[in-house]
């Protein structure tokens, strides 16, 4: 029989899937890329195994980061979806907040519209007040009209979201179990997001709904395809890893999964390099995520908007914009512009030789000579720099440029983009990203880091060994862990210390028990607790860890911190809790180590590259396996899946572990 002895991390981007595979109790790692497939991803992740020369036979474990739910929702490729509420509330989607998407431009809608179209949208007779008191009892009268108004429309998906069932989710549960064999789908805003703010709570609980189809179906072939039992996961937003089964009930946990396990990753390096300030930069073939690490923490984030409509959940602050190596170079009236739309991996770049035609960034570094023309790009692809050229030349021509410069010209656009999002991360939040490392990873963040650095104004780069596969990496070394987060409003000045007690006992009760349903033992089991919290006049909360027993003093002198920290003052008017966030974790037990792919170095030589003007300059191409001392730039560093530029004015070096540190250089 053959052993399961492989523990797989794979990250399905829009471009490539990235594997990584980690043999148990050794530092046998084996990586690969092969291209995407949107309409066959479980497909293509089997193939990712192939490619590392692995079975489902050989598999212990096996966790993955999606974007698939994520695009299906951008994309609006969704299944029909009802929406219940309570009466009068029934148009909660259609009215949602009063803010336009463009302040200046009339030419573009206020807002979206509503994903569940006012048809669809069904007010039950039923209240509960903001307590969660019951005013008006639920009938069975307006069960069965329910019902049947759900068989009249064949609705497949509904969402369930009630006035204040973050409060009491009596009439919710009364729904759910009526509706159990009747719709094949049936999700509720108490079990998807049991907090205050109806629109976002019925935003988050609809988005839910349309994607439990796509989850339930993609995951139920991957259980088939590798039959792994619990030691198949699901990498989730909130930068750990999740059961099936959990995420078959509440898919929306895979939003950002993919990049999310990158800056899992990250924390875990800034915390071993004792950094501490980090600034993630994850360029790949479709988007660049950026997000913000403090003392080794991500920030973390409750609301975030996809397709413009918002989706409430705790998740990692990631920032994400559409300028990935696949992103599409126009020229419009303003001028060059970058994404967001992109190749993707079919056709993909023009110099990938399978039929694209269109510029994009990763033209414009095949053109400036940064990527080896020799290279297999995922093992199957031919790099073809004269198709980048003639994909460049239009733009070249109308710019009345060579077509060098107009590569240049295009990741300077590009680097601009991205430096606009690290100010997103930093800036906003009160931090001065100057201060901070930057940790690029992805097939194109070591290529541009130089670049974005020299914009931002950042002093140091770190490159992590694997960085290629990076985000694979985080999926496989991250805990394995759950959060629950509820609305509580408990003032901190006549505090109801058994109402917090009990809430918290029920919050790890609910967190804890998918752990342990996966077979972790209890004792194994550590739980991080968050107040979110306000003063009793704001409407926005500030995350607050405080350990148990809870001392209130020491809470609201946290809070107070916080509260400087960020705006520059603190008062003494009264504290609230708005909500408490609950997580329970698993400690990672796989080793975080220079992965050793077994496959050769590439060889010391030299290219012709551009970095300034039109003029190439000869540029030592180094392997990244055996570098040693101190490498000035202009130098290109190569391994087997990842390049990395050393600009002129900067210098890199290696350490023991296989991270590349990029500096300025003392001249």
């Amino acid at each position: 029989m053959q052993q399961r002895i492989w523990d797989i991390g794979t990250d399905i981007g829009g471009t490539f899937t990235d594997i990584i595979a980690v043999r148990t109790g050794t530092n046998e790692t084996r990586i690969a890329k092969v291209p995407s497939r949107p309409d066959a991803p479980v497909r293509a992740m089997l193939e990712a195994l192939a490619a590392v020369g692995l079975s489902a036979n050989d598999v212990r474990r096996f966790v993955h980061g999606t974007t698939r739910v994520t695009n299906a929702l951008v994309e609006e490729r969704l299944p029909k979806v009802a929406l219940v509420a309570t009466a009068g509330f029934e148009d909660v989607l259609e009215i949602g907040r009063y803010r336009r998407q463009e302040l200046y431009r009339l030419d573009v809608p206020p807002k979206m519209p509503p994903l569940v179209p006012p048809a669809y949208c069904f007010g039950l007779k039923e209240r509960l007040d903001h307590t969660g008191v019951v005013l008006e009892p639920l009938g069975e009268d307006e069960i069965r009209r329910l019902l049947g108004w759900l068989r009249a429309n064949e609705i497949q998906s509904v969402a369930i979201s009630l006035l204040h069932s973050y409060a009491n989710p009596v009439h919710e549960k009364m729904l759910a179990e009526r509706l159990a064999g009747i719709v094949p789908h049936v999700c509720t805003s108490h079990e998807i997001n049991p907090e205050a703010r109806e629109y976002e709570r019925a935003s988050s609980t609809v988005f839910n709904a349309a994607a439990m189809p796509i989850a339930v179906e993609y995951l139920t072939e991957l259980e088939e395809k590798l039959p792994l039992g619990p030691s198949l996961q699901v990498f989730h937003s909130a930068g750990a890893m999740v059961p099936v089964p959990v995420v078959k009930r509440r898919p929306l946990v895979m939003a950002m999964s993919g990049p999310a396990a990158g800056v899992s990753a990250s924390a875990r390096i800034a915390r071993d390099l004792n950094r501490a300030r980090v600034l993630t930069f994850d360029m790949g073939g479709t988007t660049t995520d950026v997000c913000l690490i403090v003392d080794g923490a991500a920030e973390m984030t409750d609301t975030r908007m996809i397709g413009g409509r918002p989706l409430r959940q705790p998740m990692l602050a990631v920032h994400s914009i559409g300028a990935g190596g696949g992103s599409i170079v126009r020229l419009g009236p303003g001028g060059l512009t970058v994404g967001p739309q992109s190749a993707g991996s079919v056709p993909g770049p023009a110099c990938y030789g399978r039929g694209g035609a269109q510029p994009t960034i990763t033209d414009a570094n095949a053109v400036l000579g940064y990527l080896d023309p020799e290279a297999r790009l995922g093992d199957s692809i031919q790099l073809d720099v004269a198709a980048a050229r003639r994909a460049i030349a239009p733009i070249a021509q109308a710019l009345d440029l060579g077509i060098a410069e107009t590569a240049l010209g295009i990741l300077r656009v590009a680097n601009a983009a991205m430096a606009r999002a690290l100010r997103r991360v930093t800036v906003e939040r009160g931090v001065d990203g100057r201060d901070c490392t930057l940790l690029a990873f992805g097939g194109g963040g070591p290529m541009h880091a130089t670049g974005l650095a020299e914009i931002y104004g950042l002093n140091e780069i770190i490159v992590p060994a694997a960085s290629s596969a990076f985000s694979a990496l985080g999926c496989l070394t991250a805990d394995f862990s759950f959060l629950q987060q509820r609305t509580v409003r408990m003032p901190l000045d006549d505090f109801p210390a058994s109402a917090f007690s009990e809430r918290i006992a029920d919050l790890v009760r609910e967190a804890t028990t998918p752990l342990i349903a996966n077979g972790v033992a209890a004792k194994d089991i550590a739980v991080e607790y968050v107040a979110l919290m306000r003063y009793a006049a704001q409407s926005d909360s500030l995350p607050v860890p405080f350990a148990m027993p809870l001392d209130i003093h020491v809470l609201k002198a946290d809070f107070h911190s916080r509260h400087q920290d960020l705006f520059g003052y603190a008062t003494a008017e009264p504290c609230v809790i708005e909500s408490l966030r609950i997580q329970a974790v698993k400690a990672s037990s796989t080793p975080f180590s220079r992965p050793d792919v077994g496959r050769p170095p590439v060889k010391a030589r030299s290219r012709d590259c551009i970095f300034v003007g039109a003029t190439a300059v000869p540029t030592a191409i180094l392997p990244r396996e055996t570098l040693s001392g101190v490498v000035e730039g202009p130098a290109i560093i190569e391994d087997a899946w990842s390049t990395v530029v050393v600009s002129p004015g900067w210098q890199a070096r290696s350490d023991a572990t296989g991270n590349l540190y990029l500096t300025r250089s003392a001249a």
